[in-house]
């Protein structure tokens, strides 16, 4: 699991900057805002698995290998 949430934040990563390029470049903004906008929502993901709740438990912590 921890090889996935990694992936995705590289992921992640990687559309911020290939939109930060492309929307120098005069891309479509539609692009642009679309690849911004997948990137948020794989971050937002990954918080969830990751942020403890109230109890101090992450969902992740939860889960068994």
């Amino acid at each position: 699991m921890d090889t996935i949430l990694s992936i995705i934040m590289l992921a992640a990563v990687a559309l911020v900057a290939g939109a930060i390029f492309l929307w120098r470049r005069g891309g479509s903004s539609k692009q642009v805002f679309l690849m911004i906008l997948l990137a948020a929502i794989m971050l937002a993901n990954v918080a969830i698995w990751t942020v403890p709740d109230a109890s101090g438990e992450a969902p992740l912590d939860q889960v068994t290998d």
